[in-house]
């Protein structure tokens, strides 16, 4: 799903030499940057300053691709991790330092700062339109960002992409292995391919899979349905023989799945509900984890275990 038009990232970008044949000069468009009335995402191109002053990093961050593809002196697209913002996709652990394009000549270009342009073949299909620029389509986008990331980021685009039907796993298999295969840094894509699941839906829950695969605990059935009658669960990630499931609790999950004027209180009260009434119906035992959790695996992984030890011995 492409950025839609009317997204403040895609907000007017004037160059210095047009505000300058607008009888702008270089003092008075200084003058503006420091009052605040206009903005200047990079060198040589400005923006309306509140509108820029209301956008994330990450929107700020596609400002300037737009920018620097509006001052290419050579047809270029907005590639790898710097095509992610326009698809409406995350940008986990990934650095916006730079902004990557893809010539569509294949021609070597000049290094200019703050960008990275690369060299490589664009077949039917790669591209796509969003409003002033072309991108990489998600499959391309995320071969591509594969290769300039480790797993665990490549893995929250795929499923991110996978989840939302922009294209399977067979399809993506089969564009990987149309050359792409054979592309610098891409060893670990073959891997990246294996782990990629269209039932994780969020960046927590691909974080939690892939956390889960790197500890060696084993592979659980993501999206498990519980069903008694009326009522119906899904669980994050359920190992059913070991009589555990685990549930990642970020504020996303709770806005996403709350129903209308309910309150994030009233959301995290029902989801305790649901959670008792799973381990009546199963008699498993829930383990919920955050971002904090993540980011201390060492402690995670004793606690994931610890839970499923307990649950045997219980079970026994």
């Amino acid at each position: 799903m492409p950025m839609d038009r009317q997204h403040p990232c895609m907000t007017d970008i004037a160059l210095r030499k047009e505000l300058i044949a607008l009888g702008y000069t270089d003092r008075s468009l200084a003058r503006a940057v420091g009052h605040g009335t206009l903005a200047k995402p990079r060198r040589g191109a400005y923006v309306d300053g509140p509108t820029w002053a209301a956008l994330t990093r990450e929107e700020q961050y596609a400002v300037r691709i737009r920018a620097v593809l509006r001052q290419s002196c050579a047809e270029a697209v907005a590639s790898h991790v710097s095509a992610l913002p326009f698809l409406e996709a995350p940008t986990w652990a990934l650095p916006l330092d730079l902004v990557h394009t893809t010539r569509k000549d294949r021609k070597a270009g000049r290094r200019e700062a703050g960008i990275k342009q690369h060299l490589g073949e664009l077949v039917e299909g790669d591209l796509i339109a969003v409003g002033d620029l072309e991108c990489s389509a998600p499959m391309r986008a995320t071969l591509e960002v594969a290769t300039m990331s480790g797993v665990e980021p490549a893995l929250v685009v795929l499923n991110h992409f996978l989840h939302r039907g922009d294209f399977t796993a067979a399809q993506i298999r089969e564009r990987y292995e149309m050359g792409m295969a054979l592309w610098p840094d891409s060893l670990s894509t073959d891997l990246l391919l294996r782990l990629g699941d269209p039932r994780i839906a969020s960046v927590g829950e691909s974080r939690t899979y892939y956390f889960l695969w790197r500890h060696h605990f084993p592979s659980p059935e993501p999206q498990f349905e519980v069903r008694d009658g009326p009522f119906l669960a899904f669980l994050d990630f359920a190992f059913p023989e070991l009589g555990v499931w685990i549930e990642f609790d970020g504020k996303e999950k709770y806005l996403r799945y709350r129903r209308p004027g309910e309150s994030v209180a009233d959301a995290v009260v029902r989801e305790k509900q649901r959670e008792s009434t799973v381990a009546e119906l199963t008699g498993w035992r829930c383990l919920r984890i955050t971002w904090a959790d993540l980011a201390d695996p060492t402690q995670l992984s004793r606690r994931i275990r610890a839970v499923i030890v307990s649950a045997q011995a219980a079970r026994r």
